[in-house]
C-alpha cells in the first residue's frame, strides 16, 4: 500500500492523486477549497461533482433569480477554479466507492483516484414520486433544474408545485411573479403550519392566496401521468390536477451511502467530530450530510445554506491542520413576497411559545421546559449573535425574553 499520509503528493501526480480530495460539487465544496487555501497554498485540490455546473450559489435559484432583476445568472457561479490556483474540477462525475485502507476513491467510469485527504460533501439526494420519466417533470435541486423551470414558466403556463417546505414555498412565489399560473399542494391544514405559530401560519398562507396561487391544502401526490400531452398529478384524496409542468419539491435525503459503504459511523448523518473529522482520521464530512456536535443545539444535522458555507470553511481548514472546532451554529431562512424570516434551533409550534412585537415584526420563542430552544425573526432583522446567546444562556424567566431581541441598527 502506498502511505499518502506523510508528504505532499506530486503536482504533476494530480490527475490521479490529490493531497485534498472532495467528493461533492456545492457550495461546501467551494468554501472547503478556499478555506484549505488559507493555510496550504499550494497542495492539490480536486473536486470530484456529479452535477454538470461548477460549485454556485445554490439559494439563488429559488430566490433571486425570480425576484431580483438585477441579479442574473451570470453572478450564479462561485469562479472556484477562476480564483483559486491548484483546483481540479472533475464535472458529471460519479464515486462509487470509497477503499480507506488504499486511500483511493472507486469512480463509475472505472478509474480511481487517490487522496492523502478527503471531503464527504455529497449533499442530499431529493425526494420524489412515482411517474415516467419527462422534461416536464423537474426534481429541483440543481442550476439544470433552474433553467429548465425557467424555460416552462412564464406566458400563464400552468406550473403544479408539489411540497410546501423552502423549495416549494419560494419557487410557488417566484413562478406567481413571473407570469406563471400556480398550483401549490402541501400536506400541512395551513401552510407553514409545521414551523410557525398559527397566527404567523395564516398571514404567511394569505400572502399566497393573495398573489393569486391555488392552494390545495392537506393533500400529498401520490404519482402522475401524461395524456395529450398534459401532466395529471394523482392526490391522495383520490383528485388529480393537470399542468403544463410538474415541480417536485419534498425535501433531500443525506447522501451517506458512501460513508456507509465504507464503513464510517453513520448515525442520523456521517458522524463527526468537533473538527468536522469522521472516524477515520484522514476523512472529513461537511453539510448536508455531517451529523456534528453543535455547541448551542447538541449534536445535529442541518440543511441549510449557511452550514453548507461555514462547515465547508471549517473542514477545509481542518484538513489543513488549522486544528480548529467547528463552533458556529447556523442560522436558517427564507424570503417570500413581503415576508423574511430568520431561525436558529427548532421550530416546532407545538411546543410553548412566547411571540413578541418588535419593530413592526415579530419574535417567536419557543419553549421547552420553560428554556428557549428555536427563536424565530419575523420580518425583523436581527443581531444572529444575539439569537445564539440567548438560546446558549436563556434567562430563567421565559417572560423577560421579550423585548431581549431587536433590529439591528442601520
Amino acid at each position: 500500500m502506498v502511505d499518502y499520509t506523510s508528504e505532499k503528493l506530486n503536482p504533476q501526480d494530480t490527475a490521479r492523486a490529490y493531497d485534498y480530495l472532495i467528493i461533492g460539487g456545492g457550495m461546501v465544496a467551494d468554501t472547503a477549497a478556499r478555506g484549505i487555501r488559507e493555510r496550504d497554498l499550494f497542495g492539490s485540490i480536486g473536486i470530484l461533482s456529479a452535477d454538470s455546473d461548477e460549485p454556485y450559489t445554490r439559494p439563488a435559484l429559488t430566490k433571486k433569480l425570480w425576484t431580483d432583476s438585477t441579479f442574473t445568472q451570470d453572478q450564479v457561479a462561485l469562479n472556484t477554479t477562476k480564483e483559486l490556483k491548484g483546483v481540479t474540477l472533475k464535472l458529471n462525475t460519479t464515486v462509487t466507492a470509497i477503499e480507506r485502507e488504499n486511500h483511493r476513491v472507486q469512480l463509475k467510469d472505472g478509474t480511481s483516484i487517490r487522496y492523502k485527504k478527503l471531503l464527504l460533501a455529497t449533499g442530499g439526494e431529493p425526494t420524489k414520486i412515482d411517474g415516467p420519466d419527462d422534461e416536464h417533470v423537474i426534481v429541483f435541486r440543481e442550476w439544470s433544474d433552474y433553467r429548465r423551470l425557467r424555460n416552462f414558466s412564464g406566458n400563464n403556463q400552468h406550473v403544479i408545485v408539489v411540497g410546501g417546505g423552502y423549495i416549494g414555498a419560494e419557487l410557488a412565489a417566484g413562478l406567481i411573479q413571473n407570469n406563471t399560473k400556480v398550483t401549490l399542494i402541501y400536506p400541512d391544514k395551513v401552510l407553514g403550519s409545521s414551523q410557525f405559530p398559527a397566527e404567523l401560519a395564516k398571514e404567511y398562507e394569505d400572502s399566497f392566496r393573495e398573489a393569486g396561487v391555488n392552494l390545495l391544502n392537506n393533500k400529498r401526490a401520490e404519482s402522475y401521468t401524461k395524456e395529450d400531452g398534459k401532466l395529471s398529478l394523482q392526490l391522495d384524496d383520490g383528485s388529480t390536477v393537470q399542468g403544463d409542468t410538474i415541480v417536485i419539491g419534498l425535501g433531500v435525503t443525506p447522501r451517506v451511502s458512501l460513508a456507509e459503504q465504507s464503513g464510517l459511523k453513520v448515525d442520523d448523518g456521517v458522524y463527526v467530530d468537533e473538527q468536522l473529522r469522521t472516524t477515520d482520521p484522514d476523512i472529513w464530512a461537511a453539510g448536508d450530510i455531517a451529523f456534528y456536535p453543535d455547541k448551542i443545539l447538541g449534536r445535529t444535522r442541518i440543511e441549510h445554506v449557511d452550514h453548507a458555507r461555514k462547515s465547508g470553511k471549517a473542514a477545509g481548514k481542518a484538513m489543513a491542520e488549522s486544528g480548529e472546532a467547528y463552533t458556529y451554529t447556523p442560522y436558517f431562512y427564507s424570503v417570500v413576497f413581503s415576508i423574511s424570516w430568520k431561525a436558529i434551533g427548532t421550530l416546532d409550534p407545538s411546543l410553548n411559545t412566547i411571540i413578541d412585537a418588535v419593530d413592526g415584526g415579530k419574535v417567536v420563542y419557543y419553549l421547552e421546559d420553560d428554556l428557549p430552544v428555536g427563536i424565530l425573526t419575523w420580518n425583523v432583522e436581527p443581531d444572529l449573535d444575539s439569537v445564539r446567546a440567548i438560546l446558549s444562556d436563556p434567562p430563567t424567566n421565559p417572560q423577560s425574553l421579550k423585548g431581549m431581541i431587536r433590529s439591528k441598527e442601520k
